[in-house]
Formats: C-alpha cells, structure tokens, sequence
C-alpha cells in the first residue's frame, strides 16, 4: 500500500467519525465525551480529537458538566451549537410560516405571516424569502446558516425539491426549492410535510426510540402521513409514499380534490373545526384553546362535530393499524388537537375497529413537538448535508 492511498484511507475514516459524533451530538445531546466513546468504540483520544476538530469548525461546544454524585473527575459534555441555524418553510393555503432552528433542536424564532388567500409558489417563494432577509437582518446569535428546509403539504420530489402536486394550493410542478435558493442565495430542500414530522417526531419527539410507527399531520391543507418501517422512512419509488389523508373511510361521502369519494380529509378538517367555532382561521396553539372551551361550555355543536371527526379518525387509524403493525401512531397539528380533548378516547374506537392483534400493544400519542414540528423537521433535511460531512 503506497502512501497516498493510506493517506486518503484515514481522512476517509476520520470524516466518517466527524460525521458519527456529530450526529450523535445533534439527536442525543448533550453527551459527556465519556459516553461519546462508549457509543462510538473509539479510544478516549480519538474521541478528544474530533470533539476538538467539531469545536473549531464552531460545531459543537464543550461545557462543564452538570453537578452529580459520581465519583470521579467528571467528563465534559458536548452539546451541538445552537448558534448554527436552518430556516425551515412551510407554506400553507391561509399562510406562510418561517421558523429558525439551531443545531441542537431549539427552535429560535417562528413566524406565521397569514396570506388572506390561497397563494401561488411565487408569492410563496417570496414571502418567505422576504421572511428570511429579514430574520438575518437581526441582530441574534447566529453564526453560520446551513441552509433552508420546506415542509409542503403536497407531493415532492425530493430529489429536486420539486412539487410535483400540492392540490390544496394548487400548484403543479413547482421547482419551489430551486426558486427559493435563486431568491435568497442559501440551499434549499424540500418535502413531504408529514414525511418531515414524523422524521421529527421519531428522532425528538414522542417517537424517540420507536422503530415502527405513523405520524398523521392535520392542517389547513388536509391530512398527510409518514410512515417509519424498521427505523427507517417508507418514501415509495418517487417519495410519494403515506397519503392516508386519501384513505377511503365513508363510501357514501363527498367527492374529494383528488377525485375520490370519501377520503379522510374531506371527512375530518380543520376547516370545519373552525366553522363550527365561528372562526376564519386560526394556527394549531389557537385552535387548540378554541375547542378547549367551547368543549368545557359544553356547546353541543362543537361536541358533536369533534365526536364526528374523531369517529372517522379512528377509521382511518385502523387502517395504518392493520397494515402498518406500528408501535406507535403519532397525531400533529389539528389532529393532535383532537386527540388531546379526550386522551382516552380514540385509543378506544380504533381497539374496537382494528384487528385485536395489531390493536392490542398499540400506542397512540400527540405530538411531543407541538406547533413546532414541522419547523423542526424542515430544519433536519437543511442540516443534513452538514451532518453528512461536517468536514467540508
């Protein structure tokens, strides 16, 4: 073996090591190096070097340790810097929203800009482009972008980012995040929304630690999925993969956008949450304490429209039942809201309607993230070619 080849060989190992510690740092931390080199099986030098290699690229920062019983000089904790930000991009029909998020999780800023109408990929890309600007115009803690995240409720190719069909917003083949990295100079990814909350759930949220399990995303543009098989995403060939927003749960209903009769999402919507309160619109966290009232008033309409859309919920989530064999079923946005109103409740329909076997170690949870999720997972494909090699 000459020189140079052994020579390529080590940088290649140690930039997959980079990678290992710092994705380690980013979904566990903060970790003591102790038990980074526990986790990696690396020797307690080769683990010193990389935190110390993460901490001058101003990945990682070290800190003393939290005080604690043990015997013994304890190891220092490394923590991903927070001050390494993503902006993460969700457009909806009624508004856009932009969030900044930091490398160890904390969701830093998020903002809801309402639109007042439908708007197209264009008034999207620049609202949320104008968004941008301006958070980086303020004065804060950042000290390196990694890049944008867009979370769309719609079909994405994820391999150009382009919306192949957001039928709610009515766009047709978008090249969305191509247009939003021309407007704002940054790389920019996009995806599924519900595909990048249960990415987010399962690596931050109530799903941490699940290998198999569902997340059902509700909001003002319908019901999305992702679907987590093995520990890993079930994206389908093209990355289309976990439209249960389209499930077929009342045969006899309405004819849905998509062409169909009864999906879920023409059954169970936020939309008609806020008819029957009275209001135009509203984000999760203000329609979550509209329904908490008006449900403890004890208005009937209210109740009997929750009962409604729970009911058809718990159809739709028998199916992910059956088919899936999940651990875990994860509900956001207006669905989480639902869920929340009577914790005990859909566990019990779905029981009723599932095979018993499938229903019988069945868990079903709100999102652990709140309104947050879907900022958080947009933030972790921006994140992710730095993850992927943070040498450069």
């Amino acid at each position: 073996m000459n020189g140079t080849t052994a020579g390529t060989n080590l940088d290649t190992v140690r930039r997959h090591n980079l990678a290992t510690v710092l994705g380690m740092v980013h979904r566990d931390g903060p970790l003591a190096r102790s038990a980074l080199t526990r986790a990696t099986g690396l020797n307690r030098s080769t683990v010193g070097a990389l935190v110390a290699e993460l901490v001058q690229q101003g990945l990682v920062l070290e800190r003393e340790p939290r005080v604690g019983n043990r015997v013994g000089r304890p190891s220092p904790e490394v923590v991903a810097d927070g001050r390494v930000v993503a902006f993460a991009v969700n457009p909806e029909i009624d508004a856009v929203t932009v969030g900044v998020v930091g490398l160890d999780g904390t969701v830093h800023r998020r903002l809801r800009r309402p639109t007042g109408h439908v708007p197209s990929a264009r008034e999207a890309v620049a609202m949320a482009a104008g968004m941008i600007d301006g958070l980086r115009q303020e004065p804060g803690r950042t000290s390196r972008v990694a890049g944008i995240g867009v979370a769309v409720p719609g079909l994405v190719r994820e391999a150009d980012g382009v919306v192949r069909l957001a039928p709610h917003l009515g766009w047709t083949d978008e090249p969305f995040a191509a247009e939003l990295a021309t407007a704002t100079g940054l790389p920019a990814l996009a995806a599924n929304d519900a595909r990048l909350g249960a990415d987010a759930e399962r690596l931050f949220g109530a799903g941490r630690g699940a290998s198999d399990l569902v997340y059902l995303n509700g909001g003002a543009s319908g019901i999305g999925a992702g679907v987590v098989v093995g520990g890993a995403p079930l994206t389908g060939v093209n990355g289309y993969a976990g439209e249960l927003g389209h499930t077929l749960v009342n045969s006899s209903g309405v004819r849905c956008h998509c062409g169909a009769v009864g999906c879920l999402e023409t059954e169970v919507s936020q939309q008609a949450l806020l008819d029957v309160l009275g209001l135009a619109s509203a984000d999760a966290e203000e329609l979550e304490a509209a329904l908490t009232a008006a449900v403890a008033s004890g208005d009937p309409r209210v109740i009997a429209e929750v009962d409604r859309q729970r009911g058809w919920l718990a159809t739709a989530l028998r199916t992910a039942a059956n088919v899936f064999d999940p651990e875990l079923i994860v509900l956001g946005g207006f669905l989480g809201v639902l869920h929340g109103l009577a914790p005990e409740r859909l566990p019990e329909l779905v029981a009723g309607q599932a095979l018993a076997a499938s229903a019988e170690t069945l868990r079903i949870e709100r999102s652990a993230l709140g309104a947050d999720i879907l900022m958080i997972g947009a933030a972790e494909i921006a994140f992710r070619p730095l993850l992927a090699a943070p040498a450069g």
